[in-house]
């Protein structure tokens, strides 16, 4: 249908939201509609102003609302359906809100007059949508909805960026009087301080960690200028575990994460009794567990927030770098030994990715345990951006891919993908066939929740067959070709990595899906 630009003199409140956030730069609506959202569905195709993507299931939704906020820089627009589509959506939206990606929400429910009758699907939809929003309003006239979904993009797009949920009664939506809204005023981040920036330059030294995310990580010359200032001043650079977006690969200079493994994160970090934090918080471990701190740095170390969640991260790493007379420096990266014929295990599938990985590629890991080598034998392959999984609710790696692949239709999209978390959203296979969406998704088939069974040992558990049954994936095992073959995308499982280093360059060269379920 062809885009209708010019708004009516009169149109319903359906409309005039529609027409004020594409107005406002909001290009893709991902959508699991139901009946008090048929208002949307008509005025998204009347207009034709977005392009809008089907999810079968709600997570699959917001995890693609999200992947796409990551790599275009801004949010796209999610139609769910009433409080019980909102709370299947609610784990990517968690994610989402954990990695600061901007993501706008519009929520159906009940007409106002329709409230008070206990129809099947009424329930709470504000108290639905408030632990995984960090804004929350529901709209009360068809003259204000858009001025209200303005309000939501503002937030959403604000410093940090926010997850913003507008519910949308029914009635609201198809009557008449609705106002097309001007855009929101462009948020800014807040500026690094002079003071702050003399009194980091003054605490660095090889005592000293500088821990960054946000918008650092996908600035290349700021993550360069970073070890220029390591180098001059003997601190470490880390990043934590969990991070929104990384542009990284050869040419780039690198830098280490936070390791998950709670023994593992305090060993990295005891060394150092100052940090410096530039868009992040002070790390915590995942879990509390016996014997072990919360926070990860060591007792009294002392902490300068540089820059804040809502600050900006790149200016600040410049200006530290201009105060000390730092130089940009990007540490030499190698790829590892190419893998000959054998079995595929974590060291080699973690070579095959390394070196079939093409330039521009986009990867998307939720490989949990199996890609455990990946992050590291990847820094020397061919430039690429790397998205990974930020609120630990699993099950958000397909969907980043299909958004990631809407956003970024030019570059290929990698998704290394456990098989246990695979099967929380793998309908949104189906969404990446129906969009032609140009994924690679690489299923690491160890069939078992490998993650969940070193959790069971660090809580001192001695697990008997009970305990491993609820861990393990197998009886029957999941056939994963099967799965995308029946969702429309084509598959192949493999078991020699050489073969698997094959497929994956194929696979990457051509448009379109592909899942390869790599046996471990």
């Amino acid at each position: 249908m062809s885009q209708d630009l010019s708004p009516p003199k009169e149109m319903n409140g359906a409309e005039s939201v529609v027409r004020s956030l594409h107005g406002a730069g909001v290009e893709v609506c991902f959508a699991n509609p139901g009946t008090s959202e048929m208002q949307f569905v008509d005025a998204l195709d009347r207009t034709g102003l977005m392009r809008c993507v089907l999810g079968l299931f709600e997570g699959v939704v917001t995890g693609a609302a999200d992947g796409y906020a990551r790599m275009a820089g801004k949010p796209a627009v999610t139609l769910l359906h009433l409080a019980p589509g909102l709370a299947n959506g609610g784990a990517n939206m968690h994610n989402a809100r954990k990695g600061r990606s901007p993501m706008v929400n519009l929520v159906g429910d009940h007409a106002v007059r329709h409230r008070g009758y206990d129809a099947p699907l009424t329930a709470d939809v504000e108290g639905a949508a408030r632990p995984f929003s960090d804004w929350v309003r529901t709209a009360s006239s068809a003259e204000g909805f858009a001025a209200d979904a303005m309000d939501a993009l503002a937030a959403a797009q604000s410093y940090p960026n926010k997850v913003a949920t507008l519910i949308a009664p029914a009635d609201l939506g198809w009557d008449p009087g609705g106002v097309v809204a001007p855009p929101p005023m462009a948020a800014t981040p807040v500026p690094p301080v002079p003071e702050d920036v003399r009194k980091a330059a003054e605490m660095l030294g090889p005592e000293t960690v500088l821990l960054v995310s946000g918008s650092v990580l996908a600035d290349p010359q700021a993550v360069a200028r970073l070890h220029g200032i390591a180098a001059q001043t003997g601190a470490r650079v880390l990043a934590p575990t969990s991070n929104r977006r990384f542009d990284r690969g050869a040419g780039r200079a690198g830098i280490a994460k936070v390791p998950y493994p709670i023994n593992l994160a305090l060993e990295t970090l005891a060394p150092f009794t100052r940090a410096v934090l530039i868009e992040t918080v002070p790390p915590v471990a995942f879990f509390a567990y016996p014997g072990r701190p919360s926070l990860l740095l060591p007792e009294g170390c002392e902490v300068l927030n540089l820059a804040g969640t809502d600050g900006d991260g790149p200016a600040a790493v410049a200006a530290l770098a201009t105060e000390l007379g730092a130089t940009p420096h990007v540490p030499e990266a190698t790829l590892p030994p190419v893998p000959q014929p054998g079995p595929i295990r974590h060291e080699t599938i973690a070579a095959a990715i390394a070196h079939a990985l093409p330039e521009t590629a986009i990867v998307v890991d939720e490989s949990i345990t199996g890609g455990r080598d990946v992050w590291g034998a990847t820094q020397g392959a061919a430039p690429h951006s790397w998205i990974s999984l930020t609120g630990g609710a699993i099950g958000d790696g397909i969907p980043l891919a299909l958004g990631a692949a809407v956003a970024c239709p030019e570059r290929p999209v990698l998704t290394l993908q456990a098989d246990g978390s695979a099967m929380y959203t793998i309908q949104g296979l189906w969404s990446q066939a129906r969009e032609g969406a140009n994924v690679t998704t690489l299923i690491f088939a160890n069939r078992t929740y490998e993650i969940l069974k070193t959790e069971l040992f660090a809580v001192g558990a001695n697990p008997g067959r009970s305990a491993l049954d609820m861990l393990d994936l197998d009886r029957p095992n999941i056939d994963f070709t099967a799965l995308a073959k029946g969702m429309g995308v084509p598959a192949v499982r493999v078991e020699c990595v050489a073969e698997l280093q094959r497929a994956l360059s194929a696979a990457m060269a051509e448009p379109g899906p592909m899942l390869i379920e790599a046996l471990m």
